[in-house]
């Protein structure tokens, strides 16, 4: 397989594939209405995007990854379906038409840099959204960054591959920094080492309001782990429901 195929089919299988039928139960229980268009930002290699498509939705699938875009656009091919996926950063977005939904999930936000950076992905979003359109998205709690990712560490092989995640804790406030490793197997049976470093940060419940609100978001409701309750000590995913 080419390298993109290749690093894209190990996330797809280390990846846990029950998660996506719960983002897409999450995402139907507050946009139940059909034919809408719905941005998802971050779509990794597109098997969110291609779940919506088949609900009846219109969907356009953004990703930073020029790789996982291109791995998304052969799924979408294949799966027979009119999703239109783009290369593209969240945080540049004025280009972007209108929606009645956006959504990111899989804690892509917890990727941005700082609070400045997640508001201005807030307001670019803000901007795509046509009146009384919503913003899904989930960021990994405190307790998940400061308790459940302490110390974390997290082996997977097969006979082609090897990936190795450890996990600790980041230079800022509710920070973690992951290292990832990956052996893949050549043609010739030589394994090939890759080494990632993925840094997250979340920031407190009221700081996420703050800055929904200064970015012009009308209202936000709050819950976890893929329900509708709210958020309690010990949830490991926040869900925000943002209504412009």
């Amino acid at each position: 397989m080419a390298s993109y195929e290749t690093f894209a089919a190990i996330y797809d299988e280390v990846m846990d594939s029950s998660l996506y039928n719960d983002w897409l139960e999450f995402t139907k229980r507050h946009m139940s209405d059909k034919g809408h268009a719905v941005l998802e930002l971050a779509c990794g290699t597109g098997i969110l995007s291609i779940l919506l498509a088949n609900e009846g939705y219109d969907v356009t699938g953004v990703d930073l990854s020029h790789d996982m875009i291109r791995l998304a656009d052969k799924r979408g091919r294949e799966n027979k379906t009119d999703v239109v996926f783009k290369q593209g950063d969240m945080l540049q977005l004025d280009d972007i038409s209108k929606y009645n939904m956006v959504t990111c999930y899989s804690d892509s936000l917890c990727y941005m840099p700082n609070e400045q950076a997640v508001l201005d992905v807030f307001t670019g979003v803000h901007k795509s959204l046509k009146d009384d359109g919503r913003f899904i998205f989930d960021v990994h709690s405190i307790f998940q960054i400061e308790e459940m990712f302490k110390e974390y560490s997290y082996h997977y092989q097969t006979d082609d591959f090897a990936f190795l995640w450890e996990s600790y804790p980041g230079v800022n406030e509710f920070s973690v920094e992951h290292f990832l490793t990956f052996f893949i197997k050549e043609t010739d049976d030589r394994f090939v080492r890759v080494d990632e470093l993925h840094e997250e940060r979340t920031y407190e419940l009221d700081t996420y309001i703050s800055l929904l609100q200064d970015a012009g978001f009308s209202s936000v409701d709050i819950c976890a782990d893929f329900t509708d309750d709210a958020p309690q000590d010990d949830s490991t995913r926040w869900f925000f429901v943002c209504y412009k």
